[in-house]
């Protein structure tokens, strides 16, 4: 029988998942010991999630909660970072560290056998690195270096400026690499301070994935981190009010063939229990190859290669936005079509139940696949550890996405997309669209300057 290739397949329904059990224990000092057995190969993945982030850097100090993170594997007591890093790879492991606005995780994964070495080492990384000024100057003046290859990258420019644009002086009003005046002002003092305050045993969770047993990982952990002590508790970061920013924003990109366009709002946190309505409306609106956003200015249109949308959930309010890279001359024209397309999913051209369960099958058709190994796993344990989410919440994700309906849709998108209060963000030629652009009724356009973020 052959295939019919003229319209898409019809999904199928989706397979029931159970993600495995959680053992949870805890030690003295505060630290969580969380593990989940996966023994199909004999490797484990060590995640050690701190619930501290770019949003926990003092004011005027941006950048240096990753400057910190960025520290801890320069060096531990006597050891040099080369000498760090050879006893990571007799291990047959390797440090990653990721830092984002609410949390922090470095994660080494090994054979299981050198459980107990890794857990040493990478105790040594985060309990009690050296923190030496000649590694701080060296690594403070690398990022000094990428913030200035960064001005040449219009897509970076829009992040940056957009962030700064819709939180202001809010902890999330800044990305985590910070900016050159906060970066040049640093001293390593700022660093061992921000290390002793802010890195705290109470903060932590251990999450340790693989063929592993959990009794002997709280041993072992106890060993490598029971004389982690902790400091007097820093300042929780401050809420601010958020600014009201001009509907439309220019940076002058004289020349640029190409306008980055940000276009977005402060929507909602992690917790919200709209959460899945919200990802579900997503899909439709611009998170997947056929959503309406892309199919109006890619395939339509012919204005871009590709355009996206996204929640940014974090554990305070986080991001809507919608990204794009579209011809100058379109500039205007794509501005207009994504707006409309946001209205419209308000009500006036609501979501289909198609459109829907096209994109409600896009998350969950294969969901299984995003749990295949210790290290999947150990990373989907530390999004349950960050924002509290339940221990089943994985197992109830597909479900609780199927039960979303059209009308969900509509009611999560009139709460939490607003027109008049969608910011616009454009890098590109001014002098080529500031004509066109006059004619969005978007109010006066706000020129800024590149250097300001």
């Amino acid at each position: 029988m052959s295939a019919d290739r003229s319209r898409l397949p019809i999904p199928g329904p989706a397979r029931p998942y159970h993600f495995p059990r959680i053992d949870k224990s805890g030690l003295p000092n505060g630290v969580r010991v969380w593990t989940v057995n996966h023994a199909s190969i004999p490797i484990v993945t060590l995640s050690l999630l701190i619930r501290r982030g770019a949003a926990d850097d003092p004011p005027g100090r941006e950048g240096l909660a990753a400057v910190t993170v960025d520290m801890m594997d320069e060096g531990s007591g006597d050891r040099s970072a080369i000498e760090i890093h050879e006893a990571l790879s007799r291990l047959g492991g390797q440090l990653d560290s990721d830092i984002g606005a609410d949390g922090t995780v470095l994660t080494v994964t090994c054979l299981n056998r050198f459980l107990g070495p890794a857990l040493t080492l990478l105790a040594d990384i985060v309990a009690r690195p050296s923190l030496r000024e000649v590694d701080f100057e060296r690594v403070r003046q690398l990022r000094l270096h990428r913030l200035t290859q960064l001005r040449d990258m219009p897509g970076a420019v829009a992040d940056r400026a957009f962030v700064k644009l819709l939180y202001g002086s809010h902890p999330y009003g800044h990305t985590p690499l910070g900016n050159e005046p906060s970066l040049s002002s640093l001293t390593v003092d700022h660093v061992r301070d921000f290390h002793e305050s802010v890195i705290r045993p109470g903060d932590a969770t251990l999450v340790v994935a693989g063929d592993c047993d959990h009794q002997e990982v709280e041993r072992l952990a106890a060993d490598a981190f029971g004389d982690w002590t902790a400091a007097t508790a820093s300042a929780t970061p401050k809420t601010v009010p958020l600014p009201h920013p001009a509907r439309l924003n220019i940076i002058p990109r004289p020349g640029a063939p190409q306008s980055e366009l940000r276009i977005g709002q402060v929507a909602a946190s992690r917790s919200t229990p709209d959460y899945h309505a919200l990802v579900a409306a997503n899909m439709v609106l611009g998170g997947q190859f056929v959503s309406r956003i892309n199919l109006n200015l890619r395939e339509e249109k012919g204005l871009t290669y590709g355009a996206r949308t996204s929640f940014d959930f974090r554990r305070m309010a986080g991001p809507f936005s919608l990204q794009v890279s579209v011809q100058t001359a379109g500039t205007a024209q794509a501005i207009h079509e994504s707006l409309d397309e946001i209205a419209a999913i308000r009500g006036s051209r609501p979501v289909t139940t198609d459109e829907l369960a096209m994109g409600v099958a896009a998350l969950t058709r294969g969901y299984a696949r995003n749990f295949e190994t210790a290290e999947q796993l150990g990373r989907a344990v530390t999004q349950i550890a960050l924002y509290d989410l339940p221990d089943d919440y994985f197992d109830q994700f597909v479900p609780t996405l199927e039960r979303v309906t059209p009308a969900d849709v509509t009611r999560v998108t009139t709460d939490y997309l607003d027109p008049s209060r969608l910011t616009t963000l454009v890098v590109g030629d001014y002098d080529s669209i500031g004509r066109d652009l006059g004619r969005l009724d978007l109010g006066h356009a706000t020129l800024l300057s590149a250097d300001t973020f």
